[in-house]
């Protein structure tokens, strides 16, 4: 009895090694060019910012999936009687990606993604814009090391963040770098 304890006990410990290989945290962090599309007014793009954890699980060699949770600057700035509004918008952004592998340094990185707003500020009023936003993600990652990689991705805002009847969506570019632990 004890050999079969002594047994499935090592069988529990290589299981969880092998698990552990599995899935990788780390942060990421990077710059953000920001636009709200289909404005009744002319809009300007913003640079902003995005931080936040990143996990990746392998399902395979070749596909994996990378969810994140980042605190994500986005918005627009507008020209009105020649004096600049700004619209920063502060979101905490949820993305789940399908990571492609292309080769052993390239992935192709598709998914959804669902944000809640946090803040709006400069000149706006935070009851102006919807707490939610739905948004769909296309990038492409490079791998520089094991751990260290960088990221280029389009996120195109699929809901409109405002109350009234300006029907604007959430248009963002965003350059990341990071590592895993």
């Amino acid at each position: 009895m004890k050999k079969a304890f002594m047994i499935a006990g090592a069988f529990l410990a290589f299981s969880l090694g092998a698990q552990a290989q599995l899935v990788k945290f780390g942060l990421k962090g990077g710059l953000n060019y920001a636009n709200l599309t289909g404005a009744e007014i002319q809009t300007d793009a913003i640079t902003s910012y995005h931080v936040g954890l990143v996990a990746e699980v392998k399902l395979t060699d070749k596909f994996k999936v990378q969810p994140e949770l980042l605190y994500s600057t986005q918005g627009a700035s507008y020209d009105r009687a020649g004096e600049e509004f700004i619209n920063e918008l502060g979101y905490l952004a949820i993305p789940v990606l399908a990571k492609i592998s292309l080769s052993d340094a390239f992935t192709l990185e598709l998914g959804p993604q669902a944000s809640f707003l946090l803040s709006e500020k400069d000149n706006f009023d935070v009851k102006d814009s919807k707490t939610f936003d739905f948004s769909v993600n296309a990038g492409l990652g490079f791998n520089i090391t094991k751990s260290i990689f960088i990221q280029g991705r389009y996120n195109l805002g699929l809901t409109d963040t405002k109350v009234s009847e300006a029907k604007t969506k959430n248009s963002v570019v965003q350059l990341s770098a990071g590592f895993f632990f």
